[in-house]
C-alpha cells in the first residue's frame, strides 16, 4: 500500500531575495537568484518522503528543462513518479521575491499543471491504494474534485491545502476530510477576521481544520472535540516559502503512521520551524532524522540556521 498520494503541481520556482519587496511601479536592487523545485504538490510529496512516508505523485511537468529538474528532484526525495507524466509546453513556474525578514510574495504561471484536468485509470488505481490524498489549488480544479471524490469514496482520508485560496464548491467541501488553510486562507473562505472564528465557522463545511497560524504555531478545530493551538517552536526564520507545505507533508506521514493528532502537529510544527531556517522550498526541507532530534533537544531550533 503506498502510504500517501499528492495529486498536486509541479513548479520550477524563480526565487529572488532582495532587502525589502517592492511597492507597485517601484524597482529594487536584489542580492540574488536562484532557480529551485517547488510546486505545492511537489512540495508536499518531498516533505512527507523526507519525513519517512511512501509517497507517489501524480501531476504533469513540461518537456523543457525545468521538466526534467522538477522529476529528477522528486526522484532523488524517493517520490514514485510513474504517474508524473511530460506533456509538450512549458513546466510550471512560480515567481517569488523573499525579503531579509523572510516573508514572501509569489506569482505562479501553472504551465504544464493546467493540463491535469482529469484522472487517468491509473490514477485512480494508485490513489484506492493510499491512506492519504493530498490535495492542493495549483491544478485545475476539476481534477481537485475528481480526485478528493475517487478518494473519499474509496476510504482514503482527504487532505486539502486551499491554496491559492479561492471559493470553494460545496460538492469539494462534502469530499474533502481534513482542510488545512494558513490564517489569510481562513479568513478569505470565510469571510471571518478572526482565524479563531474562521476555523470554527469552516467545521459546517467539513469535519476537521487545522489552520496555521506561522510563529503562532496551529489551531485545530474538530467536531464534538475542544479547540487545540499548539504552539510553534522559537526560530529565526530565513525563508518561510515552503514551510505550510513541510507541514502538511510531515502531517500527513505522523497521521498515516497512527499518531494522534496533538503528537503530529507537534511533529509537522517542528519540520516547519526546520524548513524556515533554511533557504529555499524542497531543499530546506528536513529529513525524519532532523525531526526526530529537533523533538528530542527543542532548544537546538533556537541557535543558528544551519
Amino acid at each position: 500500500m503506498t502510504s500517501i498520494v499528492v495529486l498536486g503541481s509541479t513548479n520550477m520556482d524563480l526565487v529572488a531575495y532582495v532587502t525589502k519587496a517592492p511597492a507597485r511601479g517601484e524597482t529594487v536592487t536584489g542580492r540574488a537568484f536562484r532557480t529551485i523545485p517547488g510546486g505545492k504538490g511537489a512540495n508536499q510529496a518531498v516533505a512527507a518522503a523526507r519525513a519517512g512516508g511512501e509517497v507517489a505523485m501524480i501531476g504533469a511537468v513540461g518537456a523543457d528543462d525545468f521538466g526534467y529538474r522538477l522529476r529528477d528532484v522528486l526522484e532523488h526525495s524517493s517520490v514514485d513518479t510513474d504517474l508524473l507524466r511530460t506533456v509538450e509546453g512549458p513546466s510550471g513556474t512560480a515567481h517569488i521575491v523573499v525579503d531579509d525578514e523572510g516573508g514572501n510574495a509569489i506569482v505562479v504561471v501553472p504551465g504544464a499543471n493546467a493540463t491535469v484536468t482529469s484522472l487517468t485509470a491509473g490514477d485512480e488505481a494508485l490513489i484506492a491504494t493510499a491512506r492519504l490524498l493530498l490535495l492542493q489549488l495549483e491544478l485545475p480544479l476539476s481534477v481537485v474534485v475528481e480526485g478528493a471524490a475517487h478518494a473519499h469514496a474509496r476510504g482514503v482520508r482527504t487532505v486539502l491545502t486551499p491554496a491559492p485560496a479561492q471559493p470553494l464548491p460545496p460538492e469539494l467541501f462534502d469530499v474533502t476530510d481534513l482542510l488545512v488553510p494558513n490564517e489569510h486562507e481562513a479568513v478569505a473562505l470565510t469571510g471571518r477576521t478572526d482565524p479563531h472564528a474562521a476555523a470554527l465557522a469552516l467545521l459546517d463545511a467539513v469535519p476537521e481544520v487545522v489552520v496555521t497560524l506561522g510563529a503562532a504555531g496551529c489551531l485545530y478545530v474538530a467536531r464534538g472535540a475542544e479547540p487545540l493551538t499548539v504552539p510553534a517552536p522559537r526560530v529565526r526564520a530565513v525563508d518561510t516559502t515552503a514551510a505550510g507545505d513541510t507541514f502538511v507533508g510531515a502531517l500527513a506521514v505522523a497521521l498515516a503512521e497512527g499518531l494522534p493528532m496533538p503528537d503530529a502537529l507537534t511533529r509537522a510544527g517542528t519540520a516547519a520551524a526546520l524548513s524556515v531556517r533554511r533557504e529555499g522550498a524542497s531543499i530546506s526541507m528536513p529529513y525524519r532524522t532532523e525531526i526526530d532530534a529537533a523533538l528530542a533537544t527543542p532548544e537546538s531550533l533556537e541557535n543558528d540556521p544551519v
